[in-house]
């Protein structure tokens, strides 16, 4: 996540955080952030990755893999990973090799609710994000494509407690107009959820959203992704690629945390929900 960190044991500490922290600085061509996306995905295993193996697992190269280091500022890739291992010694995680590809598309997204965990220790980044959202009168929530469930399920949620939620999920000429007419009402910030396969016009609604003076918060699945160099504020939350379609819990959960520290920013939210709970018991909305 973008902001300040606390340098203490927790997040600062794990396999993950460190990758990210040896990551931060330089400029990584698209090739060279999905290599490191996938080594901060099994930051326990890369220390014991071969540069085949690393290359397989981020459907790269193995010499992409080999200019990845080298980008790095290291001699090659064994010189990178005998950096890995002396500054992150562990134990392989025990392997998953007797569950089904079923079975491993789970064990992969749990490791991905993990990951997210670690990275919430700070809890600064979402609240930051919550007070700009919260602020934003109306609030555009933008997703296309794989994105529009993840924007939808939030902009459903957000407008019991926001007084003005507009949801973008169609892309097309449209979109800017729909980003020109909410920056005329007085939007300040934009929410956006980025998925893979990331669509073109996705960045370039960021950015004409950056342009017309909105700050951006994005929720994507790495801080290496496309819209990275067009928002103001990532929060990452990895995906998981074991299916033949991504698999997306831990975006979908930190959308449910965004939600949570808006509320906590919106000195009303819970009077209106609970206007809410009262209407939809007199029309009989839900079944008990």
């Amino acid at each position: 996540m973008s902001g300040d960190r606390d340098t203490g044991a927790g997040v600062a500490d794990s396999p993950a955080a460190r990758l990210q922290a040896l990551f931060e600085g330089h400029r990584l061509t698209p090739t060279q952030r999905r290599i490191a996306h996938s080594m901060v995905r099994r930051a326990a295993d890369v220390p014991f990755l071969s540069s085949v193996e690393l290359a397989e697992l981020a459907g790269v190269s193995q010499p992409s893999v080999t200019r990845f280091a080298v980008a790095l500022g290291f001699d090659g890739y064994p010189a990178l990973r005998k950096h890995l291992r002396e500054v992150a010694p562990a134990e392989r995680t025990a392997g998953t090799s007797s569950y089904n590809e079923y079975q491993q598309a789970v064990e992969a997204e749990i490791e991905n609710l993990r990951h997210l965990a670690e990275l919430l220790a700070d809890p600064r980044p979402v609240q930051r994000a919550g007070r700009l959202l919260a602020a934003s009168r109306p609030l555009p929530v933008l997703g296309l494509r794989a994105a529009a469930s993840q924007a939808y399920g939030f902009a459903y949620f957000a407008a019991k407690v926001h007084p003005d939620v507009r949801l973008l999920h169609e892309g097309g000429s449209v979109l800017h107009d729909r980003i020109d007419a909410a920056v005329r009402a007085g939007a300040s910030a934009l929410l956006c959820f980025a998925l893979p396969r990331h669509p073109r016009e996705v960045v370039d609604a960021l950015s004409y959203a950056k342009e017309s003076g909105l700050t951006v918060v994005t929720v994507a699945d790495s801080a290496f992704a496309p819209v990275a160099k067009v928002s103001d504020l990532l929060l990452p939350a990895a995906v998981g690629t074991g299916l033949a379609f991504d698999t997306a819990c831990a975006p979908m959960l930190l959308g449910r945390v965004l939600l949570e520290a808006m509320c906590d920013d919106l000195p009303d939210a819970q009077a209106r929900l609970e206007e809410f709970d009262v209407k939809a018991a007199a029309r009989g909305l839900f079944v008990e």
